[in-house]
C-alpha cells in the first residue's frame, strides 16, 4: 500500500480534523463576532453569567464571542441553551474554524489594555524571577491557561480589579543530541 493512499485513508477517516483545518476571512469573522456579541446582549447576560452555563472562566467567554478561541463540541450545545438567538450557523463555524488568536494593533490604546500591558511590563522582571525561583529555568505556558477576571473590596472600601494568571508550567530543557527524534540532516 503506498504512503500516499494511507495518508489518504487517514485523512478520510478524520473528517473532525478537516472540519477543524477551516480558516475564516477576517471580515467574516468579525461580523459573526457581531452577531454573537449582539445575542449575548440581546439575552442580558454578563460574561459571568455565560461562564457559569458553559462551565468555563469568564474570559473564554469572552474569547468565544470574540472569535479568539474554538467551541469544542460539547459546549456547543450549552452555548446555544444560553444564547438561544444565536445563528446556528455561527455556532457551526465556532466548532469547525480554527480562531484567529491575533489582535488589532490598535487595542493597546484602549485604556484597560494599555494599563494592563503597562503592569505585566512594570511587574515583568519580578514575575519572572519569582516564577524562576518558585518553578526553575522555564516560562508560563498561554495555551494550557486559564485567565480569569473579577472584583474585590480594597481595605479603604474602594472597588479593586483581580486578573487571575494560571498557566502549567513549562520547564526548558537541555538539548541533548540523543533525545532528538528528528535531527538536520
Amino acid at each position: 500500500m503506498s504512503s500516499s493512499f494511507i495518508f489518504m485513508r487517514r485523512f478520510v477517516a478524520a473528517p473532525a480534523f478537516a472540519r477543524r483545518l477551516s480558516t475564516s476571512t477576517p471580515l467574516a469573522a468579525a461580523q459573526r463576532a457581531e452577531r454573537l456579541l449582539a445575542a449575548k446582549a440581546a439575552s442580558g447576560k454578563s460574561f459571568d453569567d455565560l461562564a457559569a452555563d458553559l462551565g468555563v472562566t469568564n474570559c473564554y467567554a469572552a474569547q468565544l464571542m470574540l472569535g479568539q478561541a474554538q467551541l469544542k463540541p460539547a459546549t456547543a450545545e450549552k452555548l446555544r441553551t444560553a444564547l438561544p438567538g444565536l445563528n446556528p450557523e455561527d455556532v457551526a463555524a465556532m466548532v469547525n474554524t480554527c480562531p484567529e488568536r491575533s489582535f488589532d494593533d490598535e487595542i493597546i490604546k484602549e485604556p484597560n489594555v494599555y494599563r494592563t500591558h503597562e503592569a505585566v511590563m512594570h511587574y515583568g522582571r519580578a514575575i519572572k524571577m519569582l516564577i524562576n525561583e518558585q518553578c526553575g529555568d522555564g516560562i508560563m505556558s498561554a495555551i494550557d491557561f486559564y485567565l480569569d477576571v473579577g472584583t474585590t473590596t480594597g481595605k479603604h472600601g474602594e472597588r479593586r480589579v483581580v486578573i487571575t494568571m494560571n498557566g502549567k508550567f513549562l520547564p526548558h530543557i537541555e538539548q541533548r543530541a540523543e533525545d532528538n527524534g528528528c535531527p538536520s540532516p
